[in-house]
């Protein structure tokens, strides 16, 4: 059976219509197939749907690319090439590192993933080329030349019988520890993911460097973990490959915050909706000067079960803004990050319903604002009133403000700390907590 390519953009529909790749195409009767594409429409990555004519396709905030039987969609986000790259870079703290020649690139690549790939290998190559880092581990083994400390309760046990070697235990410095462990995972991983040969190739060439000295971990909830208990300042330099590499093994499918035996995707899907909550928070706390940004913000108190009706003592709801702006201990103005092109999509009901609650919490002003992504230089905020139904009284807003990814790349990707450039932040994020 021959494969079907189709790209789609974020946020986009397709369907079988005369003429175009889906038409006719249908999804193979393998139960595996079907059971593959109900999950992935219930974990709002990507719909597809059997019509008459062929398959119609619905993507969201998820990018990547996967195959589903006869089927390989790509889902390119609607920002591309370097300007996405630097805004990744910026939200997740990454280096500005060069692995390829940029004539290799020139501006574009060929998925989403290419450009996380792209930056493991930079992280990974810099680390090579550093030196990893070596851990001393205890070895008790059998040598001719003794080193460390003879086990002398050993020797007695042995009796004396005739030998030409001692058993000592000694603290070599290893590479064969988990930041190296974890990097070699990542790079093998990358190198499956990437859709470019190239690259892939060139990652493999990495990876090969570490496989002299360092064997592989699992990508687990377990082994992600541990990391994060047992790194240190000595391990520093590994936080951003390691990073990379958690979102690459989250993005394959594989939920580190659930139990074992989770959904593996053949495929690749990133869900943008983590990156663009990333990029906001850390450009507002950086440049909203004078207020205090707290993400996630619990709205303590705003509800609670009724004293005596609670028969399964559970907790009370506190629901969560993504971000809260305060100064001093009150709250200005409640922001929550959707990664929708609020501009040419419609609100949904239920993000509506979810920020009108953050709105008609405020005492004073009275407002939730939805910051959403856009790439059209003319898109414009838009206000809704929430209005008591029976005398028509305006009680709250609800704001959607435009995010210009464009604009906001070119004031991030900026390192010049003049004042000039500085006030230009600050100003932009003033504007957008509407302050």
């Amino acid at each position: 059976m021959q494969c079907v390519d189709v790209t789609i953009s974020e946020w986009e529909e397709l369907v079988p219509a005369s003429g175009t790749a889906l038409e006719g195409v249908f999804l193979p009767a393998d139960p595996g197939v079907r059971q593959l594409a109900d999950q992935l429409a219930k974990r709002g990555m990507l719909q597809v749907e059997e019509l008459r004519t062929g398959l119609r396709l619905r993507s969201t905030s998820f990018v990547g690319r996967v195959t589903i039987g006869n089927l390989q969609v790509t889902v390119q986000p609607k920002l591309q090439g370097l300007p996405l790259l630097n805004l990744l870079r910026y939200a997740y703290r990454l280096r500005h590192l060069k692995f390829l020649p940029a004539a290799s690139y020139g501006t574009q690549f060929n998925t989403f993933q290419d450009i996380l790939v792209y930056q493991l290998a930079s992280e990974a190559t810099e680390l090579v080329s550093r030196g990893l880092a070596r851990q001393y581990a205890r070895v008790d083994e059998e040598l001719q030349s003794p080193r460390g400390r003879i086990d002398i309760g050993r020797v007695v046990r042995q009796g004396t019988q005739a030998r030409t070697t001692l058993p000592c235990s000694h603290f070599p410095r290893i590479h064969d520890w988990l930041p190296n462990q974890l990097l070699l995972s990542g790079l093998r991983l990358a190198a499956r993911v990437a859709s470019d040969v190239t690259l892939a190739s060139s990652v493999r060439r990495v990876a090969s460097v570490l496989a002299d000295q360092v064997s592989p971990v699992p990508l687990d909830r377990a082994t992600f973990h541990r990391w994060r208990r047992e790194r240190n300042r000595l391990t520093r330099a590994y936080d951003s490959a390691i990073l990379l590499t958690q979102l690459l093994a989250h993005s394959q499918g594989l939920d580190l915050d659930a139990a074992a035996g989770a959904f593996k995707l053949p495929g690749f899907m990133f869900d943008m909706n983590r990156f663009f909550q990333a990029l906001l928070s850390r450009f507002l706390h950086e440049n909203l000067l004078g207020y205090h940004v707290e993400d996630e913000h619990g709205l303590k108190g705003m509800m609670g079960y009724v004293p005596g009706m609670n028969p399964r003592n559970r907790r009370d709801p506190a629901p969560r803004p993504d971000f809260a702006v305060l100064d001093g201990s009150r709250i200005v103005v409640l922001l929550d990050a959707k990664y929708r092109d609020l501009w040419n999509h419609p609100l949904p009901r239920e993000m509506l319903y979810q920020v009108a609650i953050y709105a008609l919490s405020q005492r004073l002003n009275r407002e939730a604002i939805i910051l959403y992504p856009t790439v059209e230089p003319f898109a414009r905020e838009s206000r809704i009133e929430i209005r008591d139904p029976l005398n028509a009284t305006v009680t709250a807003y609800i704001v959607q403000r435009p995010v210009d990814l464009v604009h906001l790349e070119n004031l991030v990707r900026s390192r010049s700390g003049t004042p000039g450039q500085r006030r230009i932040r600050a100003e932009y994020a003033h504007q957008l907590a509407g302050m």
